[in-house]
Formats: structure tokens, sequence, C-alpha cells
């Protein structure tokens, strides 16, 4: 694709790196093939191909407008473009520099201001978010059914599981919501990990990952996230941490970009970059550990449908592993259509833009219920709560169903 930036833009590392994206992309529209919101709406705009020509627009000097911040909104940030696309074209990096151009010129409507300032001073807060989610949850059984689909049910927690006789220690990401809507994840994951000889540590201080400020331009509090994890983890990287592990899928992609978006900070580049070397997505530690020797006992040919995050297949590029460790352990794995297709959970988006989002999630469940599975499994906390209240069977991560074949007696 031709190009006409502006040269003082141009000067710009992000601007030299625009260009570059916008070159390397031919015009072949493989990447409307997979884009789920142009499936859901045919209108080219709504495609990656489009919203790239709206970009390049806007970057060349072209006044962007509310209906070009429209196009990029709807924008799920799924990358299943970027896994179709034959010429390789981040996508996800010319998008964010797009919307922070764009935002910076297009001021929105002040509702919608409002409602993505709630929305980052609460879901990436855990002593703002959990109090107001217990008291929805308080007054689930009053409220009318389409409201309860969407409050989640309480979930057990448990106690912390640590052990400072295991050999191996590892750091162990609580996130955000994570903590309040599933705190048996982590659990899960800690006694699974111990049983392969791993001590997974939660250090105090570490929260957020920065990936909703980051997806909502809000580039310095995004930073501010990332620094403070990094202040909280480095102690521990320093006294050999092995890895640090991110059991939702959704972090995950933005802890590894760590040393790509602080490379200009001369303070945390050289350690954003170690952090961004030792972040492993749950999936890849287990596997790693070739757990097999360790499983107690089997599921026993328990039939179960896997839905595989857009962070996972697309974001971290992981195929085939999660599904891997579920079939070793017994399970039966069903048949689903479309596996490419996002289920319109995509962090804040199922809030921001709930008709697009609702829709791709009827489609997703009615795909991952096909063949009946007695339970569906992900690897992220947003897609789970996302389907979770309306699908027919229990939704969970798939953490949960290996930990009963490591830890109970055979």
């Amino acid at each position: 694709m031709q190009t006409s930036l502006p040269e003082s833009f141009l000067q710009t590392a992000t601007g030299k790196a625009a260009d570059e994206i916008l070159r390397n992309c031919v015009h072949c529209g493989f990447c409307n093939a997979t884009c789920p919101t142009y499936q859901l709406t045919g209108d080219e705009l709504d495609g990656p191909r489009g919203r790239i020509y709206l970009m390049k627009q806007a970057l060349e000097g072209q006044r962007p407008s509310s209906r070009t911040l429209l196009h990029l909104d709807r924008c799920l940030t799924c990358r299943a473009c970027e896994t179709t696309c034959p010429s390789g074209v981040d996508y996800h990096l010319l998008l964010d520099t797009g919307r922070d151009y764009i935002e910076q010129r297009v001021r929105r409507p002040l509702a919608q201001r409002l409602v993505r300032r709630l929305l980052r001073l609460v879901l990436t807060s855990p002593r703002r978010f959990t109090p107001l989610l217990r008291m929805a949850q308080a007054v689930r059984p009053v409220l009318p059914a389409r409201l309860t689909k969407s409050i989640p049910i309480r979930a057990p927690g448990g106690q912390a599981v640590t052990s400072t006789s295991l050999p191996r220690t590892m750091l162990l990401l609580d996130g955000c919501v994570q903590p309040a809507l599933a705190p048996q994840i982590n659990r899960a994951t800690q006694r699974v990990l111990a049983a392969l000889g791993i001590n997974a540590v939660i250090p105090e201080g570490s929260g957020c990952c920065g990936a909703l400020s980051h997806h909502l331009t809000a580039a310095q509090e995004a930073r501010g996230f990332m620094k403070t994890n990094i202040d909280a983890w480095w102690p521990l990287v320093e006294a050999g941490a092995e890895a640090i592990v991110i059991s939702a899928s959704g972090c995950a992609p933005m802890v590894k970009d760590y040393g790509r978006l602080l490379a200009d900070d001369h303070k945390y580049a050289g350690k954003a970059a170690r952090i961004s070397e030792l972040a492993r997505d749950l999936s890849e530690v287990v596997s790693a550990e070739r757990p097999e020797a360790s499983l107690k006992r089997r599921a026993r040919g328990r039939k179960i449908a896997f839905h595989s995050p857009c962070s996972l297949q697309h974001g971290q590029q992981i195929t085939g592993v999660v599904e891997d460790l579920l079939v070793q352990s017994g399970y039966t794995l069903a048949p689903v259509a479309d596996t490419h297709l996002c289920c319109g959970s995509a962090g804040s988006y199922s809030i921001l833009q709930p008709a697009l989002a609702g829709k791709l999630r009827s489609d997703k469940l009615e795909a991952l219920q096909a063949d009946h599975p007695s339970t569906i499994a992900t690897a992220n906390i947003g897609c789970l709560t996302h389907m979770a209240g309306h699908a027919r069977v229990p939704v969970r991560h798939w953490i949960e169903l290996l930990e009963p074949l490591f830890t109970e007696a055979p």
C-alpha cells in the first residue's frame, strides 16, 4: 500500500512503524473472511482492511470524524486477521497508533467519556470492583432474569497455596477482576503447579496488567500498571523466579509486550524486556512440565467443549496446547465449528458494544453446545464470565478441570 504520511510523523518511531505496517498491506481482503464484526455487519469499514484505510487517511492528515471512531470502537482487537493475513500485517500495533491518534482529534460525547473512565476506575482496581460485585451478587436473587445473567454467582476461593519446601518458584499474576469473579482459578493453578514441584507465588503489590487501560487509549495509565507490576515482581525475579505465569490468557499478550511498550523508558526498559522474556501463559508452563506422570486419576472420557480465547490462539499464537492437555487427562473434546471466531467478550467490549457482543456470544455458544458437552472450558476470565450466564452447561477455566486429577486420590 502506498503511503504519504507527514514527514514530521515519519521522523518518530511510532510513525516509522505505522508506515511500515501500512505498506505491508496488499488489500487482499483475506482478513475480512475471519473478522467477526465484518461477518456480522457486512460493512467494509467494520473489517480490518476498511479500518486500515480509515487509519491511513487520518494519519495522512485527513480529518477523522465520529464515524471513524465508531468503526475503530467496533473492532474487538481479537487479532484473527493477523492469523489469516498472508503479508504479516501487525494490525494490532497499527490499531493502537490509530486509536490514540484519532482519540486526540475526535471528542467523544460526555456519556461515552464518563463510561470509559468509570470502567478504567472500577475494573482495574480489586479494591473498588470487589465490593461493587458483592453488592450485585447480594441482590441477584431479586433481580429480573435478564439482569441476573450478567451477574456471576459468587465462587468459593479457598486458601492460598504456597510451600517453601518446593524446589522451584514461579510468580503468578493475580490480575484485577479475576480474584473477585473466580478466585478458584488461581488456587487451582497453584495446586496443579505444586503437584509439578513448583511454588506459585502471588507477589504483594502486583495487580492489573494494564491491558484494559491500554485498549481504552489511556497509555500513561497502562504504563503505570506495568511499572507497578515490574516493581512488585523484580525482587523475586532477581532471587531466581523461573517465570511469570498468567492464568488469564487475555493478560498474557500484554505482559509479553511490556518490553516493547516500555522500550523508551530508560529506567524500566531493561527490566520490562526481562519480564516479557519470563512471561508464560499457564498452558505453556503446564505442558512444558510433561504432567502425565503427576496425574493421579483420569477424567474417563467426559465430553467437554473447549473455547480457545482470541488472546490465546491469535494474540499468543498458542493452538492445540490446552486441547492436548485435556485429551491427555482423559477428557473427550466435542467438535466445535468456527473456533477462530471471537465470543464477544474482548475486555470491556461486551459492555461498550453490547449488541455486537451479544450476537457473537449467541453464535459462539451455539457452536460450543452443538454436540451436547457436559461443560465448556476456556482459558480467560473475560470469556468465562461473558458466556457463563447464558450457557446451558457450566463454563469453567480449563485448569479447574485438571486440578482434581492432580490432587485427588486415584
